[in-house]
């Protein structure tokens, strides 16, 4: 039987409301068990616009033994709500949510951990340095290798950089590094996934992938090069993002390696806006969330779609399974 232990995210958005509306859906007395780092207060607040169908209890810490008829609140202490709107007081919440539980999973706790989303402004607020839940995970978990990637059923992507502005990511592009994205996304897609023989496509940084120079020489000294002296060669590229995606050669491959956020989140979300998820590879645990930000702007309306949470669970859970039989894809 798998245990999920889930964190609240935001408690000013709709992590509250989404993550009842899942428990709801997946719980099942004794087929899977469920741990939810939440503040006692965010949950009877968000169960009173959401009612919960799933029996609950509420405790300070993880007991010895979880009961597999209920689902498991860990009460992480009280926080003052203000829904609709990041605040000092959500951005530490949705960090101890975050550190707890994380250390659940570290702890052999739970199998996996599936992230509400968290609001970086909350994060500043509160004095969080981090710029996502991505970073403060790796190093939580003190993963020094790790990398973004975007899972459904139409495309997986990678991300060869994350959270950075754009005047930095020809910098920070470096043929190592891509070596060390291909790398963390073959294994994921091997070990992780299942997916024995893997075929990547690694996108360009520049229009019409530099033009043998022409318009960018990140392609020719740093890309190439990378692609060439990969060590597994089931690698091709690099691609001009814009045709690639307008002919939907994705399809051709297993997963894509962008070189910076919007290339590939803008046709990974056209494609999957309520089921896209994210998961972090590379940790020594699994993490899976919603391919989608707080909302505060419906925040406590009760209109949520819980759909992408949904498929973070699915995706957990055949991450789960993949790598226990991990031995089979060696």
């Amino acid at each position: 039987m798998k245990t999920l232990a889930f964190t609240c995210g935001d408690i000013n958005g709709i992590g509250p409301e989404v993550s009842i509306k899942t428990f709801n859906k997946i719980f099942v007395p004794s087929k899977r068990k469920i741990i939810w780092f939440c503040p006692a207060n965010v949950f009877e607040n968000a169960a009173s616009i959401v009612k919960s169908t799933f029996d609950f209890q509420l405790v300070k810490n993880i007991p010895a033994q979880l009961n597999d008829n209920v689902v498991t609140i860990v009460d992480i202490g009280k926080f003052k709500q203000n829904i609709g709107k990041p605040s000092v007081s959500s951005g530490l919440a949705s960090f101890e949510s975050l550190k707890i539980s994380s250390l659940s999973v570290l702890s052999k706790n739970a199998d996996a951990l599936i992230t509400a989303p968290v609001s970086k402004i909350a994060f500043k607020l509160a004095n969080i340095n981090s710029p996502g839940q991505t970073e403060l995970l790796a190093k939580l978990s003190k993963s020094k290798k790790y990398l973004m990637v975007f899972l459904s059923d139409e495309m997986i992507c990678g991300l060869a950089t994350i959270h950075e502005p754009i005047k930095n990511i020809s910098k920070l592009l470096t043929e190592s590094s891509l070596i060390n994205s291909l790398n963390i996304l073959y294994d994921t897609l091997r070990y992780d996934l299942g997916i024995t023989t893997p075929k990547i496509a690694v996108l360009g940084l520049n229009p019409h992938a530099g033009e043998n120079g022409r318009i960018g020489v990140e392609e020719r000294d740093k890309i190439i090069p990378a692609i060439k002296n990969f060590r597994k060669k089931i690698v091709e590229g690099p691609f001009s993002s814009d045709a690639f995606f307008g002919n939907k050669n994705y399809q051709k491959y297993d997963a894509v390696l962008g070189m910076y956020h919007d290339q590939v989140l803008i046709p990974f979300k056209l494609l999957n806006f309520y089921l896209g998820v994210n998961f972090t590879a590379g940790l020594n645990i699994i993490r899976t969330s919603p391919d989608h930000g707080t909302a505060f702007d419906i925040a406590g309306k009760g209109i949520a779609d819980p759909g992408s949470m949904l498929e973070a669970v699915k995706w957990a859970e055949k991450i789960i399974s993949n790598r226990s039989n991990r031995n089979a894809y060696k």
